[in-house]
């Protein structure tokens, strides 16, 4: 796949949250670039960090944490109609979390879909008032006309009878209505980038499918990125360009979609596929678990993180020193001491 111009890029993040019981090192050092026009699947266990790194991003991380290391760069090229105008590089760890401009970024060049959209959308306000308060806060348009723009983004995702439900409220919705409302607040302003963290989790299959092919026809429409954050493997199959695999909120493997599949080289990428079911299996056959527990991330075991459960660990090596970034290709790296020694 060619590579494509990066939309933005995260270098050695480090996003720690000071608890009153030690320090949670949630995203330790992550680098990786999301390209323009594609999806970039952000993939692992629970409590890896992917959420925290998307927040990261959106500089909406709740307190205790707070980033504290790393750059975030997004090179955007604002609102200008000129297509050769120039982009130019924001620094967003740069940029303070509730200035104005942070705030210009929210929505407009990048836009979010959280999990659970009934704690996300407030519910004492109606649907058509939240959307419409996103265009509110970033164009000046009448009241008006912002109902005009987002009965057709409505309409646009795919919400039946959009003028009722604007006057609905949040509890007034299906799950996978309430899902579609957020992705219309999420793209009521075309942005750039969209954050889908863990989009369908609460959804049925038939739901999450409808899901996912209408972000995928979005994304067509409006030429936009996607950073699809789940621990679900198969979706990341259907949905992903590139896929960063994260442990212990460290990159562990950065690849496409294709070798992360077909030539996984970490052994926990390895683990996790193993644990895939798969058709054509003898029924009854257990399915192979990656042995042991993540650790307590207050209490992280020194050298690299998963070495305690690691089949191919390295005494002295594994369990002493962490592992540097090595790369295997142009589009392919991996951190561990299997690949990159000397000898």
């Amino acid at each position: 796949m060619e590579k494509q111009d990066p939309l933005i890029e995260v270098r050695d993040l480090k996003t720690y949250f000071f608890l009153r019981e030690g320090l949670v090192r949630s995203v330790d050092g992550a680098t990786f670039s999301i390209e323009r026009g594609k999806t970039t699947g952000i993939v692992g266990e629970s409590g890896c960090g992917k959420s925290v790194t998307a927040q990261s991003i959106m500089q909406i991380v709740p307190k205790p944490g707070r980033i504290v290391g790393g750059e975030i760069t997004l090179y955007y090229a604002g609102v200008a109609d000129d297509e050769e105008a120039a982009v130019s590089p924001v620094k967003i760890t740069d940029l303070p979390p509730e200035g104005a401009g942070m705030r210009a970024i929210r929505g407009s060049a990048i836009g979010m879909i959280f999990q659970e959209p009934m704690s996300s959308f407030s519910p004492v306000h109606t649907i058509g008032d939240q959307l419409s308060e996103t265009i509110l806060l970033h164009q000046p348009v009448s009241k008006n006309a912002a109902k005009g723009m987002v009965l057709e983004m409505m309409r646009h995702v795919g919400i039946a009878n959009p003028d009722r439900n604007f006057a609905a409220y949040p509890h007034q919705l299906s799950g996978g209505m309430r899902q579609r409302a957020m992705i219309a607040m999420a793209l009521m302003l075309r942005p750039s980038l969209l954050i889908a963290d863990e989009p369908t989790t609460a959804l049925d299959v038939t739901t999450e499918a409808q899901i996912l092919r209408l972000m995928r026809r979005l994304q067509a429409e409006l030429g936009m990125a996607i950073m699809f954050i789940t621990h679900d493997l198969g979706v990341i199959a259907e949905m992903a360009d590139d896929v960063v695999v994260m442990y212990l909120g460290r990159v562990v493997e950065y690849a496409e979609v294709d070798a992360i599949f077909h030539d996984p080289k970490h052994p926990y990428l390895r683990a996790l596929l193993r644990s895939i079911p798969r058709i054509g299996v003898k029924s009854g056959r257990r399915l192979a678990a990656i042995e042991g527990m993540v650790p307590n991330p207050l209490d992280m075991p020194p050298g690299c993180p998963f070495h305690p459960r690691c089949s191919d660990f390295i005494p002295g090596l594994c369990d002493v020193q962490a592992p540097r970034e090595t790369v295997l290709g142009e589009r392919h790296t991996v951190a561990c001491h299997l690949y990159g020694r000397e000898g």
